[in-house]
C-alpha cells in the first residue's frame, strides 16, 4: 500500500510542476521513472523474499523434533489449525493461493518421480527413508498374490528400521499381512502390537463366562485352582471342535477371558498347550477369524512360536496355519500337529512322514529321545544338540527338508478307572475313522507317504488304510502310501491285555487294551485283512521289536509286544535291546535305532524326492 501511494504523489508532482526547459523536464522525468521502477522491484523482492522464507519455514520441521516423534509407536495424520482467526486478511487468503500452487507443484513431481504411490499410500509427505515401509504395504495389499507374498518376505528379512517403522506397518498392515509375518521364521516381534486391554472379570469365576461355576467346584474340596481350570479347559477344547460352540465361546468373550487365563498361568504350560488348543479349532471356522486378530492373539502366537520348547512352538504353528488361507488349503484339527514346516518356505514339500503313537502316548513325547540321567541332571535344553524331546521335529527335519512331518496326538487310558472327563470309550474302528477324516482334511494323501507307528498305533494305520482302500474320495491315500514303519506293534495281541483280563475285577482296563487280546476276533481279522492288502499294493514295510521287559508302575513288569507278535508277515523285523516305551526312542542321533528309520524312508521315497 505504501508503494502504490508513493507512486500517485510521484504522478501528481509531475504534473503539477511549472514549465521547464524541455530537456531538463526529461531527464527528470526519467529519474522519477528509475526511482518508481526501483522501487517497485526492490518492495517486490522483498514481498517474495519473506513469502519464500515464509514457506520454507512452514514447510521445514526441526529434527530434532522429528527424531523424537520417530521413536514414538503411532501413525501420524495431518491435522488443521482450529483458530478461526487464522483465516481471515487478503494476506492470509494470498499466502494460501502461492503454498497452495507449489503443493500442486510439488505433487505432480511425487507423482512423476515415485509412481508406485497411488490411491491412499499416495503422499508428499513421504521421506526418502520411508519409502520402502509404504511400498511394502502398498506390495503387501497388491491384486497380485506372488507380489503379497513377496512383500512379506521382504518386510520379515528386514531387520534395520527403528521401532516406529515397526509399529506403522503394524497399525497398518491387513490381515492377512499380520497372519503372514506371524508365520515367517525371521520376523520381528515388532511387527505385532501388544494385546488390546481385557476386560475386567465379572465376580464368579472365569469358566461361566461370569456365573458361579468356579467357586462352586472348589467348594467341594480342597482341589488346587489349577486343576479345576485344567477341567474346565478339557471340556471347552471338546466344545471348540463344534462349530456352533465356538460361535458361542467368541459371543461371550471367551477369546478375552481365554488370553486372560493364558497370561495368568504363564508358569503352567499344559494350561497354556490346551488354551492354544482351543483358538486353533476356533480358526478352523474362517468367518472367526477376524475377531480372533483383532482380539491380539496373532502377537502372542507369533512369540510362542519362537519358543525353544517344541510344544508350545507346535501348538501356535497349529493355530497360525489354519488362520493363513493366504498360503495355506490345508486345516489342521484337534490332535494333528506339524512338526516341519512350521514356517512358511520356499522349499517345495515333496512327501509326507507321519507319526501315529500308541496307547498312553502323546504326538511329542513318544517320540523323544531316550532318556539319559546325565543329560537330566544337567538340565540340557530343549534345543541343544545333545538332547531334543522331538527327534522327528529335531532330527529328521534337518536331514530331510523336504518333508513335510506330521505328529498326530488322541487320547488313550489303559485303565477305566483313571478315566476322566471329557473322555470317551472308542474303539480302534471308531478312533481310525476320526482320524482319517482328520488327516483327509490336513491333505494328507496329496502326496507320497510314509507311517511311522507304535504299538496300538499301527493297529490304527492298519484299519485306517483298509477303511481308505473302501471309500472313493480316499483313494489318493491309498494310492500313495509308499510305506509303513512298526515300532512294536501287535499285530497278534499283547500281553498286556492278557494280565488286564486276568485281573480285569481290579484293573477294569480300557476298550483300547481289551481290543488288544490275542483272542480278540476283530484283531484276527485285521491282521489277515491287511497282510493280503499289504502284499496286493506292495508295501514297503520296516518292523522293529523289543527284547526286554516293561515296568508298568512299580509292581508290574511285562514284555509288553513279543517277537511273534510284532512280526507283521512281511518286511524286515528288527529286534532291539530295549523295553517297549523305548523302542521309538532313539539314544542318539547316530544311534541304529534312528538310522535305520531314516535310511528306510530315504530309500523308499528316493524316486519322489528327487522328482
Amino acid at each position: 500500500m505504501s508503494l502504490a501511494a508513493y507512486c500517485i504523489i510521484c504522478c501528481r508532482r509531475i504534473g503539477a510542476s511549472t514549465p521547464a526547459p524541455q530537456s531538463t523536464t526529461y531527464w527528470r522525468d526519467i529519474r522519477n521513472i528509475i526511482k518508481f521502477t526501483g522501487s517497485l522491484i526492490l518492495g517486490g523482492s522483498l514481498f517474495l523474499t519473506y513469502e519464500v522464507l515464509a514457506l520454507k519455514k512452514s514447510l521445514t520441521l526441526d529434527t530434532q523434533v522429528v527424531e523424537r516423534e520417530k521413536m514414538k509407536s503411532y501413525i501420524y495424520l495431518h491435522t488443521v489449525s482450529l483458530d478461526k482467526r487464522e483465516n481471515y486478511g487478503i494476506t492470509y487468503q494470498a499466502r494460501k493461493e502461492l503454498h497452495k500452487a507449489v503443493r500442486k507443484v510439488l505433487a505432480t513431481s511425487a507423482k512423476i518421480l515415485r509412481g508406485p504411490f497411488a490411491d491412499t499410500f499416495s503422499t508428499i509427505d513421504v521421506e526418502d527413508h520411508e519409502c520402502a515401509v509404504w511400498l511394502l504395504l502398498r506390495k503387501s495389499q497388491s491384486g497380485d498374490r506372488t507380489a503379497r507374498l513377496q512383500a512379506v518376505q521382504e518386510m520379515s528379512e528386514t531387520h534395520h528400521w527403528h521401532d516406529y517403522q515397526y509399529r506403522i506397518i503394524a497399525q497398518a498392515c491387513d490381515l492377512r499381512t499380520l497372519i503372514g509375518l506371524a508365520r515367517s521364521k525371521e520376523s520381528d516381534l515388532r511387527f505385532f502390537l501388544p494385546p488390546p486391554p481385557l476386560p475386567s472379570l465379572n465376580e464368579g469365576g472365569l469358566w461361566c463366562f461370569g456365573g458361579n461355576g468356579l467357586p462352586y467346584a472348589e467348594s467341594f474340596g480342597e482341589v488346587p485352582s489349577a486343576t479345576v481350570e485344567m477341567f474346565c479347559l478339557e471340556a471347552l477344547v471338546k466344545h471348540s471342535e463344534i462349530p456352533t460352540h465356538c460361535d458361542e465361546i467368541e459371543a461371550n468373550g471367551g477369546l478375552q477371558l481365554l488370553q486372560r487365563l493364558y497370561q495368568l498361568h504363564k508358569d503352567c504350560p499344559k494350561i497354556q498347550r490346551n488354551i492354544m488348543r482351543i483358538i486353533g479349532n476356533m480358526a478352523l471356522n474362517e468367518h472367526l477369524h477376524s475377531t480372533i486378530v483383532h482380539s491380539g492373539w496373532v502377537s502372542i502366537l507369533a512369540e510362542a512360536m519362537k519358543s525353544p520348547r517344541i510344544m508350545e512352538a507346535s501348538h501356535a504353528a497349529r493355530t497360525l496355519a489354519n488362520l493363513d488361507r493366504e498360503t495355506m488349503r490345508e486345516k489342521y484339527q484337534d490332535g494333528v500337529y506339524v512338526l516341519h514346516p512350521q514356517y512358511r518356505t520356499s522349499q517345495p514339500i515333496k512327501a509326507d512322514v507321519l507319526f501315529i503313537h500308541g496307547l498312553m502316548g502323546a504326538a511329542f513325547k513318544t517320540w523323544r529321545q531316550q532318556d539319559n540321567e546325565q543329560l537330566l541332571t544337567e538340565k540340557i535344553l530343549e534345543d541343544d544338540a545333545r538332547y531334543t524331546t522331538c527327534w522327528p521335529k529335531t532330527w529328521l527335519a534337518r536331514d530331510c527338508p523336504a518333508l513335510r512331518i506330521i505328529s498326530v496326538e488322541y487320547d488313550t487310558s489303559l485303565s477305566d478307572w483313571r478315566t476322566r472327563c471329557p473322555m470317551e470309550r472308542k474303539s480302534i474302528a471308531f478312533r481310525s475313522d476320526e482320524l482319517l477324516r482328520k488327516l483327509r482334511a490336513a491333505g494328507v494323501g496329496d502326496r507320497p507317504v510314509i507311517w511311522v507307528s507304535h504299538s496300538m498305533g499301527g493297529l490304527l494305520v492298519k484299519k485306517m488304510l483298509l477303511e481308505a482302500s473302501k471309500k472313493p474320495e480316499m483313494s489318493t491315500v491309498i494310492n500313495n502310501t509308499r510305506g509303513i514303519i512298526f515300532y512294536s506293534v501287535p499285530h497278534h495281541g499283547s500281553h498286556l491285555a492278557e494280565y488286564s483280563v486276568n485281573i480285569r475285577y481290579l484293573l477294569f482296563p480300557s476298550l483300547e487294551v481289551k481290543e488288544l487280546s490275542k483272542d480278540s476276533p476283530a484283531l484276527k481279522t485285521l491282521q489277515d485283512d491287511f497282510l493280503e492288502f499289504a502284499k496286493d499294493k506292495n508295501f514297503q514295510v520296516l518292523n522293529f521289536v523289543e527284547t526286554l521287559p516293561t515296568y508298568i508302575g512299580s509292581m508290574i513288569k511285562l514284555h509288553v509286544v513279543p517277537v511273534e507278535s510284532a512280526d507283521l508277515g512281511i518286511g524286515d523285523l528288527i529286534p532291539v535291546d530295549v523295553d517297549h516305551l523305548n523302542i521309538c526312542k532313539p539314544k542318539k542321533k547316530d544311534a541304529f535305532l534312528y538310522q535305520r528309520t531314516l535310511q528306510f524312508i530315504c530309500e523308499t521315497l528316493a524316486k519322489d524326492l528327487e522328482d
